[in-house]
């Protein structure tokens, strides 16, 4: 049971404000308020209003019409997910979601959640291009995309201005699905009542990074996961672009991906 943010607040003098981070050309897509994006309500644990797509977008062989970005980065089709402290996949509870980076984020305390529905053909060229280059051998050419941002978004219970910086952007052509993650910066992964350090944001149970179609059977952990080393994640891929993990998800395959385990937090290496 969390306490009461106004509680929360007062013990720790005043909500932290967070200046927006500078655009990151190199690995995020665009976003945010000069992109016309929405932005979710500063309430911990809250979502977006459901979203209703223009185009239907197929994750495990079946087609999604809704979804909801929630703040504690999850993007879920058709319910919301609110949960805070990340659970193993496979969740088989019917819920269907991709987890860019599932974990008490508090953007009360500070950061913000920002989302959009795209046609913009410069950033689905953008798109388009990256995808023919990560898989050559599959025809491609975007005609969607939706895009999510976890700007320096606090974790629950902060008593610092540690932010995490992550989007998932999900692309489709109405036949082949895709899912881009990208982690720019990542400082924590757990918030206090996940049993992590106040002052850290490190321990307890950490983040949890993946895709779950809501069955027994079809999920996906990325190496790391509820792990410290999941911290890592900006120096790990599947693409050999360190920070980007892509699949293909309509039906959904694993490419690229490592076998060994990525090091522990505050390790130098590059795992790719």
């Amino acid at each position: 049971m969390k306490p009461s943010v106004t509680f929360l607040l007062l013990m720790i003098g005043a909500v932290m404000n967070v200046q927006p981070a500078q655009e990151k050309a190199s690995l995020l897509y665009p976003y945010g308020p000069e992109q016309h994006d929405q932005k979710n309500p500063k309430l911990d644990d809250g979502s977006s209003k459901k979203v209703s797509l223009a185009v239907p977008f197929t994750f495990y062989s079946k087609e999604y019409r809704t979804l909801y970005v929630n703040n504690n980065g999850v993007i879920s089709f058709d319910t919301r997910v609110n949960q805070y402290t990340p659970d193993p996949f496979p969740l088989a509870d019917g819920r269907t979601f991709v987890a860019p980076y599932w974990a008490d984020v508090d953007n009360v305390r500070g950061g913000d959640v920002f989302y959009r529905e795209t046609a913009d053909p410069t950033l689905l060229a953008r798109i388009t291009k990256d995808i023919n280059q990560y898989f050559p051998t599959i025809p491609y050419t975007a005609t969607w995309a939706f895009v999510a941002t976890w700007d320096h978004v606090a974790y629950y219970g902060s008593t610092t201005n540690k932010g995490n910086t992550f989007q998932a952007v999900l692309t489709t052509n109405t036949n082949t699905s895709f899912i881009i993650l990208n982690y720019w910066d990542i400082q924590w992964t757990t918030g206090a009542a996940s049993d992590g350090d106040a002052e850290t944001g490190l321990g307890g149970t950490p983040a949890h990074a993946g895709f779950n179609s809501g069955d027994e059977t079809n999920f996906y952990n990325i190496p790391g996961s509820q792990t410290d080393a999941i911290i890592n994640i900006t120096k790990t891929s599947n693409v050999n672009v360190p920070g980007r993990w892509v699949f293909q998800v309509d039906d959904f395959k694993v490419t690229g991906v490592p076998t060994e385990v990525p090091e522990v937090a505050n390790s130098n290496n590059c795992w790719l």
